[in-house]
């Protein structure tokens, strides 16, 4: 089941930059988070993981960034269907070399 996205890039940007911005304001990030998601129309929790998702891209904190994300994805797709072609191959090359004795075996 995929996510709707009910915000737009641009929201999330100008939210996690609002957070960084008025993070001095505040006594933690979390009750900056608190303050800004009435003007956002989210929940705390959505934007303390855009704020961390921000930092990890960003190289501020330890974890994996959306590309390099998208990358093993793209990796683990490609190995899938390598491993469905070898499977495929192996299969053939037995079909051939069963055909090529039973004809042997008939001559």
């Amino acid at each position: 089941m995929k996510k709707s996205n009910k915000f737009s890039p641009e929201i999330r940007e100008r939210a996690v930059r609002m957070v960084q911005e008025h993070r001095n304001e505040y006594p933690s990030q979390w009750a900056a988070i608190e303050s800004i998601v009435p003007k956002i129309g989210c929940v705390p929790q959505t934007l303390h993981d855009w704020v961390r998702k921000h930092e990890v891209d960003t190289g501020m904190r330890e974890g994996v960034t959306n590309e390099e994300r998208d990358r093993i994805k793209a990796l683990e797709r490609e190995v899938k269907e390598l491993r469905r072609a070898n499977e495929i191959l192996k299969l053939a090359s037995a079909f051939f070399a069963q055909a090529e004795l039973d004809r042997k075996l008939k001559s």
